[in-house]
């Protein structure tokens, strides 16, 4: 079966201060239960603030190493999640159940790519 990657991106100048809600939290955690027992979930986890992050670009034959926060970036990675499902379908219809368990004022886009096996 083939294995994709879902992206979670977010406007972090958007996200809450406080952060998820514990009411966000628990239904992402039934959520994530419901995935892993169905045999789909192989890995997910959210990731630090792109002010943690730093970037290292090949360009014109040098190497650059840029420390974050990237003001240039509306939307960053937030999180991630390797799934195995029949096809792209079923990997979307997962991803859309994600998404739905955040509230109304969160603004996330997730783009979900096949993983190319070699």
């Amino acid at each position: 079966m083939p294995r994709f990657l879902t992206m979670i991106r977010i406007d972090e100048n958007n996200v809450p201060a406080e952060g998820p809600s514990p009411e966000l939290m628990e239904r992402m955690g039934k959520l994530l239960e419901e995935i892993t027992k169905a045999g789909v979930m192989l890995d997910t986890a959210g990731l630090r603030p792109s002010s943690e992050g730093t970037r290292v670009t090949w360009s014109g034959g040098r190497m650059s190493v840029t420390d974050g926060p990237f003001t240039e970036s509306k939307e960053v990675i937030g999180g991630y999640s390797i799934s195995q499902c029949k096809d792209k379908a079923e990997a979307i219809e997962w991803t859309k159940r994600f998404l739905g368990t955040h509230e109304e004022y969160w603004t996330i886009t997730a783009e979900v790519r096949e993983i190319a096996e070699a």
